[in-house]
């Protein structure tokens, strides 16, 4: 059972203040391991004071998370990310606290739920103790050289496109229950990841030498291994529209009985 809330000293939730930037950096790093070019970029492109809420315990930060804005529907809904939580605070409710006022902080604004991606699968009984269940869903395909080389190539027409083109052509593409990720989504994206295109298909991925992580494929599975050849890679894991491996966990704030099945990006 968690211990309650710090109540002997100035506890509050709120958004940051920007002297409050490298204390988050630090909580992040402390929690997570990230590299501060990893964090540069995020706070470059994804950040912004409107879309953070953080615990302070005597004014220092011990706590906070992060969202992105999506839609649903054409509802907004959030995605959060990044939540963290100080080692030498963790199993006091702080967490708990700060989710649920960050909810009730959503809803006043007139978003609709938020989803969120556990990182462990113990986290998601975590969550789900919170009221969040598991709709999203993907696949994640393992290839090597093998497999690759296993198959014919197919002739395809891989173009390489920008973040603007990418934006306009995914929409059609994703399922009719998925989360649509734009506008900060997608320039955070940017910053890790390379878009392509061709006949049918999408692929958002990054390459490591002759690895190739496939951040989203959207199109005919089929014709991944010749992708993996025409970018000259030797293996490659490549996450696509599936009902394999949980991925999102949604809390409504509505009665709505719609709820998402797919979310593509997820910054892991």
């Amino acid at each position: 059972m968690n211990k309650k809330m710090p109540n002997d000293t100035k506890v509050s939730i709120q958004p940051p203040t920007p002297s409050q930037i490298l204390e988050l950096r630090h909580l992040w790093q402390n929690t997570f391991g990230d590299s501060d070019v990893f964090l540069d970029a995020f706070f470059d492109t994804a950040f912004s004071f409107n879309r953070c809420l953080c615990v302070n315990h005597n004014d220092s930060v011990v706590a906070a998370l992060y969202w992105f804005d999506c839609t649903f529907f054409n509802q907004k809904i959030a995605y959060i990310y990044a939540i963290a939580t100080a080692k030498a605070f963790r199993g006091q409710g702080i967490c708990h606290s700060l989710m649920t006022h960050t909810h009730n902080h959503l809803a006043e604004q007139g978003y609709v739920g938020t989803i969120l991606s556990p990182a462990e699968k113990s986290l998601f009984d975590f969550y789900e103790n919170m009221g969040y269940k598991t709709y999203a869903y993907i696949s994640e395909l393992e290839f090597s050289e093998d497999s690759i080389y296993a198959f014919e190539q197919k002739n395809i027409a891989l173009k390489k496109i920008c973040k603007k083109e990418f934006a306009k052509l995914r929409p059609s593409f994703l399922p009719k229950h998925a989360v649509l990720q734009e506008n900060e989504n997608l320039d955070f994206l940017e910053t890790q990841a390379e878009f392509y295109t061709g006949n049918g298909f999408l692929l958002t991925a990054q390459t490591d030498g002759t690895h190739l992580q496939g951040i989203e494929f959207l199109g005919d599975v089929s014709i991944i291994p010749s992708i993996l050849q025409t970018l000259h890679c030797s293996s490659g894991t490549v996450r696509t529209i599936g009902t394999e491996k949980p991925i999102g966990m949604y809390y409504s704030f509505t009665e709505d009985t719609l709820k998402p099945n797919y979310i593509g990006f997820i910054f892991d």
